[in-house]
């Protein structure tokens, strides 16, 4: 499947992993930050001398970042912002979501489409059968030119069957991948998710597993279309549709089988998700936490509001444990609270914040030297939530509602249990 987007935006009929190609993604996509967005503005202005681009609705740029303290500094980095992209005619989305959300909700992540930005987390587009690309650096190459040149990856193939327990999803998931194959088990390559448990799987729990693809090493994911992709997709995106399959005799680097019905719930140490930090929930039952956090742009999405709201239903978070849960978009934000989960989650004692990437990066209500926080975030290396003595373990909405609970780790099966 990749191997047939990438052909498209080489303008080549075909094209084989290894090979280096210039491609032009169909969205370019960035976030304002300090240090990122600011300076390619400048370069493309002052170094490359470009004032006026040929194609400005190819540019995409969220301000997602920095939303919540409502100082000086952040007033001046999105005015920044919103100066350029006025000056350019760029697209901007404010204060509308975590814009690997918002990217969806507004349907430039359709079945077939390339995406760049330099945020890896973009993977999660994979789950619309679009493919996703986070070049880092490389970002600038394609601002200038409208293109860049890329390794052709080699795909390593994911034939899921059966469906998940309850109390287990996606977020359990790529950690079995992760402690199976090892954080570099799918290294420079892209993930490929088809069969009957892929089907079956919601979307929601496809984006959440294709945005977290970097942490095998994969420069990205997508799964293949079905009925699910192409009626969501449908629901938002202009024009035609145009999915992509993979082909009866396509070449992979790997195929594994995984069966979604034997998974069990898992967690992440503090450290990063490598596969020694990997393990089995049921291995880390007692560990304390004082901070749980449900968002993120790889989950927070309404199906993991949900799973919270069926823990937490008629029960309280424990003493001393603050949860705070963050929608991953305004409209999140609102069908969580048409449909009430958000009453459930309030009357447990959650405190419920507006969508931003903030809590995930440590900017809202940092972490203490002595906190202990369980969390649905995309990292948990040393300081990513605030302090760099604090401890930062990751698993699903449903572990972590569970383990706001407990006071400590635990399962969703074993507090609904009791």
């Amino acid at each position: 499947m990749v191997e047939k987007i990438l052909a498209r935006t080489a303008g080549r009929d075909e094209v084989r992993a290894g090979e280096n190609l210039p491609c032009r993604p169909d969205y370019m996509i960035a976030y304002d930050f300090p240090g990122y967005t600011d300076v390619m503005f400048r370069q493309m202005h002052d170094d490359f001398g470009i004032t006026k681009l040929a194609e400005p609705e190819r540019y995409l740029v969220f301000i997602d970042h920095m939303l919540t303290r409502g100082d000086q500094r952040e007033q001046d980095v999105h005015r920044v912002t919103r100066e350029w992209c006025e000056f350019y005619g760029i697209r901007l989305h404010e204060a509308d979501g975590i814009g690997h959300q918002v990217m969806v909700e507004r349907g430039y992540a359709a079945p077939g489409n390339f995406l760049i930005h330099f945020d890896g987390h973009i993977s999660g587009a994979g789950a619309f059968n679009a493919l996703g690309w986070g070049v880092r650096r490389d970002l600038l190459e394609g601002w200038v030119k409208g293109e860049l040149f890329l390794d052709i990856p080699a795909t390593t193939r994911f034939e899921l069957v059966g469906e998940f327990q309850p109390g287990v999803d996606s977020r359990d998931l790529v950690h079995e991948i992760i402690a199976r194959l090892g954080a570099d088990g799918c290294a420079h390559q892209v993930m490929e998710f088809g069969g009957p448990g892929a089907r079956a799987m919601k979307i929601d729990h496809r984006q959440a597993l294709c945005g977290m693809a970097m942490f095998t090493g994969a420069v990205s994911a997508i799964f293949e279309p079905d009925d699910t992709i192409l009626e969501r997709a449908g629901q938002v995106t202009e024009g035609e549709l145009a999915p992509v399959w993979p082909d009866p005799d396509a070449t992979y680097a790997a195929v594994h089988t995984i069966d979604l019905s034997q998974l069990r719930p898992r967690v992440v140490t503090p450290g990063s998700a490598r596969a020694a930090n990997t393990k089995l929930a049921d291995e880390l039952t007692g560990t304390a936490v004082t901070k749980a956090f449900i968002g993120s742009c790889a989950s927070g999405r309404i199906e993991d509001i949900r799973a919270a709201a069926s823990v937490l239903d008629g029960r309280t978070v424990a003493p001393g444990v603050t949860l705070n849960v963050v929608p991953t978009s305004k409209a999140v934000h609102d069908q969580a609270e048409r449909e009430g989960l958000l009453d459930v989650l309030r009357a447990a004692g959650a405190q419920i914040a507006q969508s931003s990437c903030d809590f995930c990066f440590g900017y809202q209500k940092p972490l203490q030297p002595e906190d202990v926080c369980i969390s649905t975030g995309v990292l948990n290396i040393s300081g990513r939530m605030g302090s760099t003595d604090a401890g930062i373990y990751m698993g699903s909405a449903f572990t972590v509602a569970a383990s706001a609970v407990s006071g400590h780790i635990n399962t969703a099966a074993e507090v609904t249990r009791e």
